[in-house]
């Protein structure tokens, strides 16, 4: 298993419980799949540097976890097409 950290941004006009299920919705995805997740950050509201989808600003989030390279796939394809995602960013350690 390969060690990654994932950063992405939840939209501001997800309000709390939602941007807590989606947080709560991609740990999941991770341990379905036998990856083990070491840990959430939450880093809060940012602005951006520029508009995005016509926002400015956004909910960071960063995690870490292990996992197979087909998670990472999986996931990233689920959040290209997720509602409340703005944008994301996957990197392998």
């Amino acid at each position: 298993m390969n060690k990654y950290e994932l950063m992405y941004i939840v939209s501001c006009d997800a309000t709390e419980e939602q941007r807590e299920a989606l947080i709560e919705k991609y740990k999941a995805m991770v341990e379905a799949k036998g990856g083990v997740v070491l840990g959430i950050d939450k880093l809060g509201m940012k602005k951006f540097a520029y508009k995005i989808n016509f926002k400015t600003e956004g909910f960071y989030v960063l995690m870490n976890f292990e996992a197979p390279a087909e998670v990472v796939k999986e996931m990233n394809s689920a959040m290209n097409i997720a509602d409340f995602v703005v944008r994301q960013m996957f990197v392998r350690k």
